[in-house]
């Protein structure tokens, strides 16, 4: 009996210092620079296990031993790891590894709404994104705009064009709802500090009026004199005349020729067959738009037209005379480029 207690000994040691030594290999392994050199991407589905990951983990050669890293969690614990698209950095340990999953630290995605856009453009680009999560597909535009809690509003012009960046998987509802709020915020803090006695009522008709400075402006440079003329001929009752608005009104019919017959087309976004402004927004502005319709910067003009000099620019005139002859060294430069086969000047 005491030869079997001490054969029983030896082997309870023997076992105890096995489980020590790999224990301590376990531990070591946590610690250690994974074996893959280029970083890797792990993608964790719904539903997806600590193990199942680290299968997955194993078979991109980012893990150099499962089963040590298992058995240390076992020891200590599964951790809750989130779902998404991971890149693992090259030479992660399993530990770096973990807690980025835990974490969630995600690969983020990105959506690029341009200045300009129309709201159709926005949302054409937020379902065409393969990464978002479509949910509003098919709702007209009042149904989102429900859906993001702001029912009764219009949506053009409510959105900030931005690089937005979001895990895969994030909700077309959820960046509708990010851009509301980044516009009402940018909106919000330039009708604080805009100029005094302007002539807009609102921060609406602020957003209305930015959205056709971003339409009008080819040179970022002239978004504030633009306002100013807009803001000037306001202050003089004067119609706007800005073909943007026509061209907005029209919606589909428009085939990329504005002609003198659309001109004199009443449409509710006509501005030069109505006063004032349009009813609503025509486009997506800029943060610098907003600022330069707070802010206008005013010179007595009250026409611009291109200079068709191929940089965007606009030369400005106080008078019709004056504009007339812009005007007609603008179509000068314009006869001049067709003949010689070049495209139409800006």
């Amino acid at each position: 009996m005491r030869k079997l207690l001490r054969i029983f000994g030896v082997v309870v040691l023997l076992a105890a210092a096995a489980a020590a030594i790999y224990w301590h290999r376990a531990t070591a392994v946590m610690r250690e620079a994974g074996p893959h050199t280029q970083p890797v991407e792990l993608v964790v589905k719904p539903g997806a296990t600590v193990r199942s990951a680290l299968a997955d983990l194993e078979k991109l050669g980012a893990l150099s031993d499962r089963r040590a890293v298992e058995l240390f969690l076992r020891a200590r614990g599964w951790p809750q790891i989130k779902t998404g698209h991971y890149e693992i950095a090259a030479g992660a340990s399993p530990e770096e590894i973990l807690r980025q999953l835990r974490e969630g630290r995600v690969v983020l995605e990105a959506l690029t709404v341009i200045e300009g856009w129309t709201f159709a453009d926005m949302r054409h680009a937020v379902e065409a994104h393969a990464e978002i999560k479509v949910t509003l597909r098919g709702q007209d535009v009042a149904g989102i705009m429900t859906a993001i809690g702001h029912p009764g509003e219009h949506p053009e012009g409510r959105f900030f064009p931005d690089t937005y960046r979001f895990a895969g998987g994030t909700t077309d509802r959820e960046l509708y709802a990010l851009a509301y709020r980044k516009m009402a915020d940018t909106l919000d803090a330039a009708w604080n500090a805009r100029a005094a006695a302007l002539p807009l009522a609102s921060p609406y008709e602020a957003l209305t009026l930015a959205s056709i400075v971003e339409k009008e402006t080819g040179l970022a440079s002239e978004r504030p004199r633009i306002a100013g003329v807009f803001t000037t001929r306001l202050r003089r009752n004067m119609r706007l005349q800005t073909d943007p608005t026509v061209i907005y009104g029209l919606g589909a019919s428009f085939d990329g020729n504005i002609r003198e017959r659309d001109l004199r087309t009443d449409t509710p976004y006509n501005t030069y067959t109505r006063n004032g402004l349009p009813p609503t927004p025509i486009a997506l502005p800029s943060r610098e738009a907003i600022e330069a319709v707070t802010r206008p910067l005013e010179t007595g003009d009250i026409f611009f037209v291109a200079t068709g000099n191929g940089d965007g620019s606009h030369e400005f005139s106080a008078t019709l005379e004056a504009h007339n002859a812009a005007v007609a060294r603008y179509l000068a430069r314009l006869r001049g480029a067709r003949s010689r086969g070049a495209g139409v000047p800006r």
